[in-house]
């Protein structure tokens, strides 16, 4: 099972609360054999992760999938509870999320994420001026008079 959490602590906390609601088991009986970060093959290119999430909201309980173009894994962990926090005001201790997969660029659903997928796409460059322009020459002359 693959638990997505700030740190060790709060990890092995969601992993007993999980595996209590699956199984008969507390924490008592069983034991954590390995608890450690999970890093990426290729950290230097762009993937598609789909992530399965249960959020906790005021009227109950929402099974909910969601797309995320980034990195890494916890990259799109990371824009999954930030959109989840701005779209449905749910706090990252409310919103579990279950499981984690790259999916291939075909399966995409949410234009959202399929917008990027075009090997020809370009971007402004915000800020850009031609240095030969005459309109920054300054038209008054900037010297105080002299008396």
């Amino acid at each position: 099972m693959c638990v997505c959490a700030p740190n060790h602590v709060v990890a092995k906390s969601h992993f007993w609360y999980f595996v209590s609601q699956l199984k008969k088991m507390k924490e008592s009986s069983g034991e954590i054999v390995y608890c450690g970060q999970v890093f990426e093959k290729s950290p230097l290119r762009v993937k598609n992760f789909s992530l399965w999430l249960r959020c906790d909201s005021r009227s109950g309980t929402h099974n909910m999938y969601g797309e995320y173009g980034d990195l890494t894994t916890a990259g799109a962990v990371t824009q999954c509870y930030r959109d989840m926090g701005a779209r449905h005001r749910a706090r990252a201790h409310s919103v579990p999320i279950t499981k984690v997969g790259e999916i291939a660029a075909s399966k995409c659903r949410p234009p959202a994420v399929k917008q990027f997928h075009d090997s020809k796409i370009t971007f402004p460059l915000p800020g850009f001026f031609v240095h030969g322009c005459n309109c920054l020459v300054p038209q008054a002359n900037l010297m105080s008079p002299v008396t």
